[in-house]
């Protein structure tokens, strides 16, 4: 998907606040969709799945039993479908899977 180094979170605050931005996007998307009505037909499904998932990762979060490294999340395989002008935070939701998957980027010195 990307070629370039993904620089992941480099704390849970940053995590977390990856994650509201991406659901501040989400409901952004929706707020557009239902004013002009066109496109949610074609990212229902995959809005759906990732404000699910994102939402999901932010109650596990303030639970603290949120994991890194489970796999990539469910969206990311469905999201090279979608043209980067669908999805203008597609490399947000990159970054938060990149985090997800290998944790957070922790430069020791």
């Amino acid at each position: 998907m990307f070629k370039t180094k993904i620089v992941r979170a480099r704390s849970s605050e940053e995590y977390v606040n990856m994650i509201e931005q991406a659901l501040d996007d989400i409901w952004d998307i929706r707020q557009s969709t239902e004013f002009d009505g066109e496109g949610i037909v074609d990212l229902g499904d995959l809005i759906e799945n990732v404000e699910s998932t994102l939402k999901d990762v932010y109650e596990s979060m303030k639970a603290g039993t949120y994991q890194f490294a489970t796999g990539d999340f469910p969206f990311m395989a469905k999201l090279d479908n979608y043209h980067a002008s669908m999805i203008p935070f597609r490399f947000l939701l990159v970054r938060i899977n990149e985090t997800h998957m290998k944790g957070l980027e922790i430069n020791e010195e």
